[in-house]
């Protein structure tokens, strides 16, 4: 507990010198390894590691704040101007913890300023993480401590901080059930949430065309497979290719790229509007009713988009030349059974939100602080790989949880089609799978599901960073 807790305030941020008299001048010429009076990003990077103070991305956000000309480094003027006015946003935050006004942070106040943000932490992991700042010994930590302790790390505040161990935002899987992401106000108001969604929503579209081939057969397994007509996933494959050659592996792909972008921003702005309702005017939200927003957030998405889901589905499991593209699908749909066949499914998906992103978000942060308690030495920064297989383990026992409502909607939707007296409702089609094939009927198609995980996970990442990179993006 203490090392997670540890991590989500300090980072593991450390003091380059306890010197407080230490000149600007010497730490900039410590840093201008090449002596041409300017420190770009790869010169503060190695400065960074040296100093045992590395984190991905620090270095990139320093030069970027710092860099006033804007020629990619910082001279000695913007250098000494960055950190003077880094300190002043680092005093003001100091000033908020200090509750009691007496120019020192103690125990209580840690415990206070945590609890604040919904965070529980004992009073023991409070003491650990001010003996991490104490250099005096006296368990409280003054200005000057917490000065040295964050002046070249470039977050400011404890929102800031914490931030960096959210659920990460670019692991699409293709199944748009976890909580939204958060912004602090800094970057609200800059305009860099909207460049981050504009990233993730790339990222997703990659990522669900490369695994497409594997997302339609997982759909063609929930739908057709049974006892008694067994589909293997490479029988499927070929089925599907011999029937619509090899392009036919990616129908449906094109709405499931489409509904990405629409989905993702009412999603965020549902999930901005609910936190406000939940929350007390002025007061921190607690964690419980963050999941209480994301998840009605997610609702509010899936209500608004759910005919692109039914759409999709459809257009999965066309046969060749039965649909002549979207459109056609839709206007075929509503001619033949009506507006509601675009909501058929739409209680067994709205009820998979809940434990999906409630078992995803738990079994992310155990793992996490799991691996913090047990392997983090010298720093707490878990690393990119750590942090990408966290999250494609807990996005695996979401969908693990939530699979059995996923296969109901689907053959809900599939079964759309047939006479009103034939459509069965959610409970009734759960137990007539489970009878027909029993309780493992409710997983048909759960292999290619998990099969698509890792190389979604992977490759939304790959294209998240090119795409942050693009955008001007420091992480």
């Amino acid at each position: 507990m203490y090392q997670a807790v540890r991590a989500a305030l300090l980072c593991d941020a450390r003091c380059w010198d306890a010197d407080r008299k230490r000149p600007y001048q010497d730490l900039f010429d410590r840093l201008d390894t090449n002596k041409d009076g300017r420190v770009d990003v790869a010169e503060l990077r190695a400065g960074l590691k040296a100093m045992g103070m590395f984190r991905q991305g620090a270095a990139q956000k320093i030069v970027s704040s710092g860099d006033q000309n804007k020629d990619g480094s910082l001279d000695f003027s913007e250098f000494t101007r960055y950190l003077k006015e880094h300190e002043k946003k680092l005093w003001l935050t100091f000033k908020s913890l200090d509750i009691n006004d007496d120019g020192r942070i103690d125990a209580s106040e840690i415990q206070q300023s945590f609890a604040e943000l919904g965070i529980h932490v004992s009073r023991e992991d409070a003491q650990k993480i001010l003996q991490s700042m104490d250099i005096d010994g006296s368990m409280m930590v003054d200005w000057n401590e917490w000065r040295e302790h964050f002046l070249l790390y470039p977050a400011h505040n404890l929102e800031e901080i914490i931030r960096y161990w959210k659920h990460s935002s670019v692991l699409d899987i293709g199944d748009s059930l976890t909580i939204p992401d958060e912004f602090t106000e800094e970057e609200k108001s800059s305009g860099l949430w909207w460049k981050q969604l504009f990233a993730g929503a790339v990222a997703g579209a990659v990522s669900r065309t490369g695994t497409a081939p594997l997302d339609r057969i997982k759909v063609f397994m929930q739908v057709h497979s049974s006892k008694s007509n067994k589909i293997s996933l490479v029988g499927g494959l070929k089925q599907m290719i011999n029937e619509g050659g090899l392009t036919s592996l990616w129908r449906g792909n094109g709405v499931n790229v489409l509904k990405i972008a629409p989905e993702t921003a009412i999603k965020f702005m549902a999930y901005e509007q609910y936190k406000k309702l939940l929350s007390s005017e002025g007061k921190k939200i607690e964690t419980h009713k963050r999941f209480i927003a994301g998840s009605l957030a997610g609702a509010t998405a899936q209500t608004s988009i759910y005919p692109m889901e039914v759409l999709k589905t459809r257009l999965t499991l066309r046969k060749t030349g039965q649909y002549a593209g979207v459109f056609d699908c839709a206007k075929k749909i509503l001619k033949k059974e009506g507006v509601k066949a675009f909501y058929k499914g739409y209680v067994p998906n709205l009820l998979g939100i809940i434990p999906y992103a409630g078992i995803d978000l738990a079994v992310y942060e155990t793992l996490k602080n799991t691996w913090l308690s047990h392997y983090a030495k010298d720093s707490a920064n878990p690393g990119v790989l750590v942090l990408l297989g966290c999250g494609t383990i807990s996005s695996s026992c979401g969908q693990l949880a939530s699979y059995p409502l996923a296969l109901v909607r689907t053959r809900m939707q599939a079964q759309a089609s047939l006479d009103a007296s034939d459509q069965p409702s959610m409970t009734s089609m759960m137990k007539k799978t489970v009878a027909k094939d029993g309780f493992f009927g409710l997983y048909r198609g759960i292999l290619p599901n998990f099969m698509k995980v890792i190389p979604a996970v992977s490759i939304s990442y790959v294209v998240y960073e090119y795409m942050k990179a693009g955008l001007g993006i420091s992480k």
